[in-house]
Formats: structure tokens, sequence, C-alpha cells
């Protein structure tokens, strides 16, 4: 990678490792080809994002086959190196596993959709967390495989970055415990795993994520990171109706306007109509909405230094406590400690 050339960033190779995981499996490809972004001119080329409802739909398919374990395993074995574009080499290429880990949640989007999941890097007493944050319920198998897959994969890479295996501390994962764990065993390479946590996360001893990447380029991570950006820039989203629905909902988010008929009369059809659709699309008006507020309020936190409480005014919450109790639930941590993680950043601003 010496010339600077560094592949795609969009969900597109994602998709591609989802396929070949449901083939290995025996998943009858008319059962998901038929999906958006699956035409082999939108997954072959890197430009394009399908929706998350693809991804989705082919993991559903998938723990229909198998125990979600075996699933999250047989995805991280389908997952080389490289092909995840440049998210990849933004968790390996920079300075240190830490910093490499930050650039990899703030280019989340070049993997997944940040509309429904969210990385957070917390430290504390002497240890650096990693929470994957995703709303689905803790017996849903599907977001059970996509947690488990998640958090396994940045372990392999962090150990890439590291040039060695590197054990977390401890692993907590939002879902019900399997009957059979050695296949999570294998993936974080420990036994100390915690089920039915709040929030998906791998805990490291901060001295291990602060050593210094031995194959560092000075400079390097800089390129990634605007290569990443122009890739977003120039990539083309692969909407379905849900994901016209979550393009509306996001403009309206932001206060009284985020209502179900605000909603509903952007998208010219009736309030019943609207939530028949979502119910069609397996999800509810509410979930949809406390996505939206999720994503918007944790990037305010992160981002700017806007009050709790004006924060909380901006986005439909009775008051700053309710706005508290909201973001710890979705993420296991209270808005301080979320603004503490994020630390000193350039693109703080009074907004």
């Amino acid at each position: 990678m010496s010339s600077h050339t560094f592949p795609g960033t969009t969900t597109a190779a994602f998709t591609r490792i989802n396929a070949r995981a449901a083939d290995r499996l025996g998943v009858p490809k008319d059962r998901y080809a038929h999906l958006l972004g699956m035409d082999p001119v939108h997954l072959n080329g890197d430009q394009y994002r399908p929706p998350a409802s693809t991804n989705i739909r082919i993991w559903e398919l998938m723990v229909a086959k198998a125990p979600w374990t075996e699933v999250a395993q047989l995805m991280m074995e389908q997952t080389r190196f490289g092909q995840l574009g440049v998210w990849d080499y933004l968790l390996t290429s920079a300075p240190t596993p830490l910093e490499g880990l930050r650039d990899g949640a703030e280019f989340l989007a070049g993997v997944a959709d940040p509309g429904t999941e969210t990385m957070l890097v917390s430290e504390a007493d002497g240890e650096i967390t990693l929470s994957h944050v995703n709303a689905a319920d803790l017996s849903y198998d599907a977001a059970s495989a996509i947690r488990a897959y998640a958090l396994g994969l940045i372990r392999q890479r962090l150990s890439t970055a590291l040039g060695k295996e590197l054990v977390p501390v401890r692993v907590a994962l939002a879902t019900e415990a399997p009957r059979r764990h050695d296949a999570l065993q294998a993936l974080y390479a420990t036994r100390n795993i915690e089920f039915e946590r709040p929030v998906s996360s791998l805990t490291f001893h901060a001295g291990d994520l602060r050593s210094p990447t031995p194959h560092f380029q000075p400079g390097l991570s800089a390129v990634l990171r605007s290569h990443a950006e122009q890739s977003f820039a120039t990539a083309i989203p692969l909407h379905d109706w849900l994901g016209m629905f979550r393009a509306a909902l996001k403009d309206l988010a932001g206060g009284e306007e985020a209502t179900l008929a605000a909603a509903a009369a952007r998208l010219t059809v009736s309030p019943r109509t609207l939530q028949r659709r979502l119910d069609e699309h397996g999800t509810t008006w509410t979930a949809e909405l406390e996505a939206v507020r999720r994503a918007r309020i944790t990037a305010l936190l992160r981002t700017t230094d806007l009050s709790v409480d004006a924060i909380a005014d901006r986005n439909g919450y009775a008051d700053a406590r309710a706005l508290r109790r909201a973001v710890l639930r979705w993420t296991g941590h209270t808005p301080t400690a979320l603004r503490r993680a994020a630390g000193p950043h350039p693109a703080v601003r009074r907004a």
C-alpha cells in the first residue's frame, strides 16, 4: 500500500461478505438475490451503499440456518484483512491501536449504518473500553450475531496492528447467553464473557492500546482519513422505502417537527398508512425516532459544546434529566462520560 492507493469505503464490500457467508451456510440465493443492492452492478461497485435492511435480511437468513455464535465466527473467517476497504487500514495504520480505534469509530459509516450502529471509546481506571451500540432486542438472533462479529472483527484488526494477539480484559455482550460459548471464546481469545449487558463492549488494558504500532508510517493516517472522507462524499446510497423514510425522518428530527403526522406528510401518505408500512418493514415509529435521536444526540455530545439542557430542548426531550436517562440506556454511559471519552476535538463548535 505504499503508493497510497486504497480501495473504497462503502457497505457494498460488507454485503459481498454477507452473501459469501450465506452461500457457505447453504442459504438459497433466491432468498436474497432480489434485495436492493444485490444486483451485480451494485454489489461489485465500491461506490454503492446497499441499504442496511439488505444486510440485516441476509443475517436473518443465516441465523435461521445456524446458531448466531457460529454465524459470527463464520463471518470472521470470511472477512479477510483488506476486504473492508480503507476502514481496515484506518484501524491498523495509526500510531497506536487506540488512535486507530478512534479513526474506526469516526468512519464507522464505511462498514455500517451510522443510523443504527455506534462505536464509542472511553477510558477509566487504566482501562479502555470500546462500546458497540445496537438498539435491537437482546433475543433477536441476527442482532446478536452482528454484535458478536463486530467486536471480534475489531479485536482481530487491533491484533493485526500490533502484530500479536490482543486479549481483552473482558467482553460484554448485549445478548442472551447462548448454550455453547466455544465460538465466542475463539472470537475473543478469552472466557471472560458477560451476557445480557446493556451495551456490547470490549475492554483492554490502556497500556496495550497505547503501544506503538510496529509498522506505523508517519502521515499515512491523515491520507487514509482524507481518502475515507472523499469516498463518503462520492458514495451512491441505494434507498429502499425504509431508507427514504429514515432520510425524511432525519431531516425532521430535532424538535417539535419530528411527529408521525409530519413524517407522513413528507412522504405524502396518511399517518395510518405510514404506521402500516413501518410494521411491514419490522419496525415502529417509536423505534425509528429513537434511533435518529440517538445518532444525533451522541454526535452533538461528542462534537459540540452545547449544554445538555440545550441538546434536550433541540431534540424534543422534556428536560435534561430525560435526555440523560436516554443516553445511559443507549450507550451505558452518561453524557458527561461520552464527552470525556471523545476528548478534545477539532470539530467542536458552538452550534
